[in-house]
């Protein structure tokens, strides 16, 4: 889920193939999300020979903002060929879509609209994932993520200060809302993360293994 602007050099660093990932799902059009496409398709064409086929997925106009943005940073896919199957796929909120082995259903978030934002509700076999994508409070949070095995949950503030990012005291005031298995706080901001493994909740970090 995402694929920000250090993805690929953090996939080296946690020793993890690129190979292995075979859908990239893309909640919004920020560059901390989706930035590191370009340099993942380059590093799966000229150093890992990629033939796995590579489903990208993500609000509606996801191919055309891929497009863009490669062509932006002077690495642009027309004309390129692609040496292995790459689909793009559109995932707009309100109805089920399958990408690969998942059922994946998108809602829309309370973030910077010009970005798309989505969040996702994920089913795997027996099992639901469910990522909050980035996003301000609001009401439907609990109940877009109710009985969920596992609930990535944006976090950027320690206190509320935007409308369209989550702050932990935000979190600690709605907490009995919330019906999951494990919550999860990612996308944390300097304040969050220096309080990291001292706050009411489990907080993700890079290379951080989690089993449903």
């Amino acid at each position: 889920m995402d694929c920000g602007a250090t993805t690929t050099m953090g996939l080296d660093e946690l020793g993890v193939e690129r190979n292995e990932v075979d859908t990239i799902l893309v909640s919004h059009f920020h560059g901390d999300h989706f930035g590191g496409i370009p340099f993942f398709l380059l590093a799966a064409l000229y150093e890992d020979q990629r033939k796995r086929p590579l489903v990208i997925a993500g609000p509606p106009d996801i191919e055309a903002r891929v497009r863009h943005l490669a062509d932006a940073m002077g690495y642009g896919l027309d004309g390129r060929e692609i040496g292995f199957p790459l689909e793009f796929q559109e995932v707009p909120p309100g109805s089920n879509h399958e990408i690969g082995p998942a059922t994946v259903n998108a809602f829309e978030t309370r973030h910077q609209l010009e970005a798309h934002p989505h969040g996702y509700r994920i089913n795997l076999g027996s099992r639901t994932v469910v990522y909050s994508g980035d996003t301000g409070w609001f009401p439907e949070l609990p109940r877009l993520s109710a009985g969920a095995d596992l609930f990535a949950c944006e976090c950027t503030l320690f206190e509320s200060r935007l409308d369209f990012h989550l702050s932990l005291e935000q979190l600690l005031e709605h907490r009995k809302q919330f019906d999951v298995g494990r919550m999860m706080l990612t996308h944390l901001g300097t304040e969050m993360a220096e309080r990291r493994g001292a706050v009411e909740f489990e907080t993700a970090d890079d290379g951080l293994r989690i089993r449903l």
